[in-house]
C-alpha cells in the first residue's frame, strides 16, 4: 500500500474529520480513505440529461389548464 502525505490542512476541517471519525467509529485515517474511495467512484452528472427529465415530468398536456375551479370540481366529483 502507498502512504500519501497531505500538507496545511485547515485545522477546522481537520476537527470536522476527527468528529466523523468518531461518529463512524473509525480510525481518522480511515475516514479520509472512506471520504477518497466515495469521491473516485462517484458519477459525474449530466445537468442537460437532468434537466430534460424534469422538464418532461412537469410539461402541461395540451388542451388541459388545471386551475382552481377545474381543481376543486375534480375532487367534488371523485367524492360522489
Amino acid at each position: 500500500m502507498a502512504t500519501l502525505t497531505i500538507k496545511n490542512i485547515p485545522e477546522p476541517l481537520v476537527k470536522r474529520l476527527k468528529q466523523q471519525a468518531a461518529a463512524h467509529r473509525r480510525s481518522l485515517n480511515f475516514e479520509v480513505i472512506s471520504y477518497l474511495e466515495q469521491m473516485t467512484h462517484s458519477v459525474p452528472i449530466d445537468v442537460d440529461a437532468l434537466l430534460a427529465k424534469a422538464r418532461a415530468v412537469r410539461r402541461i398536456p395540451k388542451g388541459i389548464r388545471l386551475n382552481d375551479r377545474l381543481l376543486q370540481d375534480l375532487k367534488t366529483a371523485g367524492r360522489l
